[in-house]
């Protein structure tokens, strides 16, 4: 059985003294460090009570501070954004593309596929199943960049449809491809230089070591690693939550099942005990033949999808969609004088603080089965490769959705926009489609096992970060942040809803944007004194 490598000493290794747990403290059966466990645990349960207790106060607090957040630290969201798309390009053509992750002797851990299966399905598995559908709709119908609207008082005004067809892809694939992928990629990448070719322990905190040295190990790395767990645990819930909103309508949809706030709460609680499972059968058994089943489910739905709908619009579309996704980059990604802060504030910050707050969880996640690679490969496979994979998905599900309503009529997908209730888009999407029953079947089954793999990932995460960087502490551990996962996204979803979600991602994802181009500025500094063939 392939076995996850401990960082180790390799070529270029500097003499600091840290180790993995040093810090520890052992305890009723725990071995955790002190004080960034206790920190967040006591943190996240008062937050867990206190949310549920005061529901309603939780809900208009957490909507006010998403308002001001993105309305206020939208231009930062936006340039930190760009700062690491570039960076990652940079480095990946430079010589510094040639360092190899763990020594130039090291070999890869596993395989392309099992690999890639693990990034892609951590890294945006519930988040294209709830959004793929959706967000294509919901832009063709309010463009960004101040182009005219489509659709005036219920008629299609044909001048702007055209237009708005090409914004609704690209504004889509803006915000699933190469800007979310690199936020990834830069703190997968600042960890695994620091656990495997500097022999840092595997912790949020060791990125920084070439900026604030061994003050690492005091106040400044316990900052740092807590921040990071919040971020981690707000990040997934808001996930959770957008997947048990999409899962619980689904079962609605097909089978009638009642869509209320205590099947929520009793969904969430059942898939938990599920990744309960999951982290008790560890990475290999579990995470990994979780992600490849997923992935094989999902290519699956998206043939399917490819070879009953539009085919030759969908084939087409892939390269025409590229291109408008390259050619309005420029403008999309630009934060001055912006017009369109709807687009903007509701959309585009929203997107970076979250994919910002899921980085720490999927960052460490990538740097743990990423041992061996060369840094271009890791570019490659981490940041092109997903998005061009992004934009066959957003182009399959959400061109079909668009060739739907403007070839054939059909209102399905539309009047969920209309109505804004987007966890039915992808099942009225399929609804037009033959064998619909079964492919929304395969639907909420591919969202409860991206549900289960991600909160396995995260708990994971969580606990080598609050174990000062070892990734053997007792498994109880771990199932204490499965649990309290999913207890957070119940608290979330019943003190707010989607916005509420929307709000805890945001309000994490703030303080941790800084911290990452700190991250970056680090890595370059590593990446100048690594040894390269």
């Amino acid at each position: 059985m392939t076995q996850i490598h401990e960082p180790a000493t390799a070529p270029g290794f500097d003499e600091h003294g840290l180790e993995a747990g040093q810090d520890n403290i052992q305890i009723a059966g725990l071995d955790v460090h002190n004080p960034v466990f206790f920190i967040s645990a006591v943190t996240i349960v008062g937050f867990v009570i206190l949310a549920l207790i005061f529901r309603d106060f939780a809900g208009t607090a957490l909507e006010g501070l998403r308002t001001w957040l993105t309305s206020t630290f939208d231009w930062l969201f936006m340039i930190s954004a760009n700062i690491f798309v570039l960076f990652c390009l940079v480095i990946a053509i430079s010589p510094l593309g040639r360092v190899r992750i763990g020594g130039i002797d090291a070999v890869p851990d596993y395989t392309y596929s099992g690999w890639f299966s693990m990034l892609f399905a951590a890294g945006m598995g519930i988040g294209l199943m709830f959004f793929g559908v959706l967000e294509p709709m919901y832009h063709f119908n309010n463009p960004p960049l101040g182009a005219a609207l489509p659709i005036v008082d219920g008629t299609i005004v044909a001048g702007a449809v055209d237009r708005a067809r090409e914004l609704g892809m690209a504004a889509t694939i803006y915000h699933w491809g190469l800007h979310p992928w690199a936020i990834y990629a830069i703190v997968a990448l600042a960890l695994a230089l620091a656990a495997y070719n500097k022999g840092l322990p595997l912790s949020v905190r060791s990125a920084f070591y070439p900026i604030f040295g061994e003050g690492i190990r005091g106040w400044p790395g316990h900052i740092v690693d807590t921040l990071a767990v919040f971020a981690t645990l707000f990040g997934l819930a808001t996930s959770l939550g957008f997947g048990a909103s999409q899962a619980l309508a689904g079962l609605n949809y097909l089978y009638g099942v009642p869509n209320t706030d205590t099947m929520k709460v009793l969904l969430i609680m059942g898939i938990t005990a599920i990744a309960l499972g999951s982290v008790v059968a560890g990475l290999d058994a579990g995470v990994k033949r979780l992600s490849e089943i997923n992935m094989l489910l999902a290519v699956a739905l998206m043939l399917f999808v490819i070879v009953l709908g539009p085919t030759m619009s969908i084939i087409t579309g892939f390269f025409t969609n590229t291109y408008d996704y390259i050619k309005d980059l420029p403008a999309l990604a630009n934060w001055i004088g912006r017009t369109d802060e709807s687009f903007v504030h509701g959309w585009t910050t929203f997107y970076w603080a979250w994919w910002i707050s899921w980085s720490p969880f999927v960052g460490m996640f990538i740097a743990r089965i990423s041992r061996g690679r060369t840094v271009r490969e890791f570019i490659t496979c981490v940041l092109i490769i997903p998005t061009l994979a992004s934009i066959l998905w957003m182009t399959t599900f959400g061109g079909t959705a668009l060739e739907q309503f403007l070839d054939q009529g059909y209102m399905g997908v539309q009047q969920t926009v209309i109505d804004y209730v987007p966890e039915l888009s992808l099942f009225r999407m399929l609804a037009d489609l033959p064998l619909a029953s079964v492919t929304s079947l395969i639907g909420i089954i591919l969202v409860i096992v991206f549900f289960v793999t991600s909160s396995d990932s995260g708990s994971l995460v969580i606990d080598t970060i609050t174990a000062g960087g070892k990734v053997d502490a007792p498994l109880r551990q771990r199932v204490f942040w499965a649990i309290f996962e999913g207890l957070v996204a119940i608290a979330l979803l019943l003190g707010g809803g989607l916005a509420a979600l929307q709000a805890g991602a945001i309000a994490t994802g703030f303080p941790f944007a800084i911290l990452l181009l700190l991250m970056t500025y680090a890595t370059w500094k590593v990446l100048r004194g690594e040894p390269r063939r």
